[in-house]
């Protein structure tokens, strides 16, 4: 084999180690485009959707905690696993999810609990609820006027602003069902002043 022969091999193997290459790296960039597109498409809509959603609070019902206009993140995993508990500030859809409209309230009777109403007074199974949340008295007894048993998978949610909260003392809105509560709110992202955890 003579010299040209042998240097014409080596510039073919070397260009076919550089389609080769170019190859390689097309490869890499359009694996490194779907995974890119792959995060956008669950940032956008999984996480959203079950993980994590910002919502904004509308209108009053939960002063002093809450405000007209804050923005919350709601956590939507953890009641997968758990249950509710008293005190827990939810988001519900109390007409339906397909109804796209949502609450968001506190968490006051639990399943299988009898609440009732007396004047000012919140009775869980005969005793009175100790609780701070209330920015007014309790002016409106509603449905839980007379005892109010809750089903298995029942919740008996309040607004914290008793004297404007549309909640489940009205018969529209009434006991919600655990498949309706949305998720927990976690933290209030704007205004930044208010920024941290919410209780």
């Amino acid at each position: 084999m003579s010299d040209f022969e042998s240097v014409k091999e080596t510039e073919e193997r070397a260009e076919t180690e550089e389609k080769e290459n170019r190859r390689s790296k097309l490869k890499g960039f359009f694996l490194e485009l779907i995974i890119y597109a792959l995060i956008l498409v669950a940032c956008v809509t999984v996480i959203p959707n079950y993980v994590l959603q910002r919502t904004i609070v509308s209108g009053h019902s939960m002063e002093d905690t809450l405000q007209d206009g804050d923005n919350l993140l709601v956590e939507k995993v953890s009641y997968h696993f758990t249950q509710p508990k008293r005190f827990d500030i939810v988001m519900f859809y109390p007409y339906g999810k397909e109804a796209k409209e949502y609450y968001v309230k506190r968490v006051i009777g639990l399943p299988g609990e009898t609440i009732q109403i007396k004047g000012e007074d919140i009775y869980i199974n005969g005793s009175i609820l100790e609780e701070h949340y209330g920015k007014d008295p309790i002016d409106y007894s509603g449905i839980a006027e007379h005892p109010l048993t809750l089903g298995e998978d029942e919740y008996f949610l309040m607004g914290d602003n008793r004297e404007v909260s549309l909640d489940s003392r009205y018969e529209e809105v009434g006991p919600v069902h655990k498949k309706l509560i949305s998720g927990r709110a976690l933290i209030r992202i704007w205004p930044f002043s208010e920024f941290g955890s919410v209780e």
